[in-house]
């Protein structure tokens, strides 16, 4: 689908399959200049009580007398929009009025004040036209046969809704790039066809890419990563990108993904129940390449590092078994009393690897508990950290994207449960708190620099009639990374 922006203007004579229009609740005109045509079928519809203008309320119209769009849609606002939420599920409501018709060319009017709407028109369309098609034809008849929408907003500020426009084309960029991936089944998405993507990535954006074999992993002493891949025929990975956009000097902030392609359970083997969304479980991963989709489009004045460590999860006669204790490259051995708790253990290798970068920041993403999904169901990714300003900079992150997170515990008292007799630590403690407790896991191995852990085992796919990746938490990294820009610049 195709985005762009065109000043509002002329708008009687403009030539659209669909022009769409949001309104308050209480706003007595559309607000647009030289609308006299749409202000009127606005009258005459709130007068004959068929549109209220209550958030998500919609209308559409034939042709319009005075106007030449083919159609008109109407979208209730409700009261004056506090949040992206709000905006969101207005555009979201455009959407599922415009399902199946045939409206290829789409135009938005963006009234003063309505400047939250690009973002929220380009994630509700783009999310709209998505369409996973790399193993399957696609739909006869597709639900969304819209092929491009233009923004119109006041001349006097088309070239601030073309910053906005380009930035959420971009994190709409990264978002389908992640859920392309994590939608792939396990026997496409293994571990060397990540390692591909991220070079095709840095191919396409000029990004330093490396992506280091076994022997390499070994000279590395990834002894937990080489742990969880041991039982199975497909080769681990570990994925390194640099996006280089402030001087050497500067700090990166680094993004460590959870690769795990398939993951059965190992020898802890999973029910059988749903376990095709195993393939899911490199959504970390897959939601790092996407932000830096994102990233390398918009050339921030970021450093930036993405690590990746990949591999699949399998039973087998080599595979690790419950009791055996590993050396990871901390160089803390780990006892392994769950092969399914095998996420911390790949998490752990590169959150020590990544201290070689002095980083500023380290955010670890990763569909990591059954737990998280159980205390905050498919609504906020669970988030982790002993740093107050960097949870506070990743929550608002999430409030300005409608990609939420929830901050939740972490300290000793969690942390006991993974004493061992056999090792320096277990990889499991009991089932209470058994978010908490992973997240204290992967806290041991972050003590040289501030951290933070994304738990989005509930939020970065969809299950039952809907099932598919989300995207998730795409927009929240980018945004955050967006935000060290301009702090950096005010430092």
């Amino acid at each position: 689908m195709e985005f762009s922006i065109a000043p509002l203007k002329a708008l009687p004579s403009l030539r659209s399959d669909c022009l769409v229009v949001f309104l308050q609740q209480s706003a007595e005109g559309s607000g647009l200049l030289d609308a006299e045509a749409v202000d009127a079928a606005i009258a005459e519809a709130r007068q004959d009580g068929d549109f209220t203008g209550a958030l998500g309320n919609t209308l559409l119209l034939g042709r319009v007398p005075g106007l030449a769009s083919r159609r008109t849609l109407l979208v209730g606002l409700g009261a004056a929009p506090s949040d992206a939420r709000a905006w969101r599920k207005a555009a979201a409501a455009a959407c599922a009025a415009l399902k199946g018709r045939a409206t290829p060319h789409v135009h938005v009017a963006c009234a003063d004040g309505q400047q939250p709407l690009i973002e929220a028109a380009v994630r509700a369309f783009g999310d709209f036209a998505y369409v996973y098609s790399a193993t399957r034809k696609p739909d006869p008849e597709p639900a969304c046969r819209v092929e491009s929408v233009q923004i119109l907003p006041p001349s006097r500020q088309a070239a601030q809704a073309r910053a906005r426009l380009e930035r959420a084309v971009a994190v709409q960029a990264g978002v389908d790039l992640c859920r392309n991936l994590a939608n792939l089944p396990g026997n496409h998405c293994t571990p060397t066809h990540l390692g591909k993507v991220a070079q095709d990535l840095g191919k396409r954006h000029r990004l330093k890419v490396e992506v280091l074999g076994r022997a390499e992993i070994e000279r590395e002493r990834m002894g937990a990563l080489l742990a969880v891949a041991q039982g199975s025929q497909q080769p681990p990975r570990f994925i390194v990108l640099r996006y280089d956009g402030a001087p050497k000097k500067q700090a990166p902030h680094v993004l460590v993904g959870k690769g795990v392609t398939f993951d059965s359970g190992g020898i802890s083997l999973k029910p059988g129940a749903e376990m095709d969304e195993m393939k899911f479980d490199m959504s970390g991963a897959a939601s790092v390449l996407g932000a830096f989709e994102a990233i390398a489009r918009l050339r921030p004045a970021v450093n930036v590092v993405g690590l990746i460590p990949a591999t699949e999860n399998l039973p087998g006669g080599t595979a690790v078994k419950p009791g055996d204790v590993v050396t990871s490259r901390s160089g803390q051995t780990i006892e392994i009393l769950n092969t399914d708790a095998e996420g911390r253990l790949i998490l752990c290798d590169a959150l020590n690897y990544a201290e070689r970068f002095k980083p500023a920041s380290v955010v670890d993403i990763a569909t990591l508990t059954g737990a998280c999904v159980i205390a905050l169901g498919h609504v906020n990714s669970g988030l982790f950290s002993p740093d107050d300003a960097l949870a506070e900079a990743l929550l608002e992150a999430g409030r300005q994207t409608q990609d939420p997170c929830w901050r939740m515990p972490l300290g000793e008292d969690y942390a006991e449960g993974l004493r061992s007799r056999f090792a320096d630590v277990a990889n499991i403690a009991g089932r209470a708190g058994g978010s908490v407790t992973a997240a204290c896991f992967l806290q041991r191995f972050t003590k040289a620099y501030r951290w933070a852990h994304l738990d989005i085992a509930g939020t970065a796919w969809k299950s039952g009639a809907d099932k598919g990746a989300t995207g998730r938490p795409v927009p929240l990294l980018v945004h955050y990374l967006l935000a060290q820009e301009q702090g950096a610049s005010t430092r």
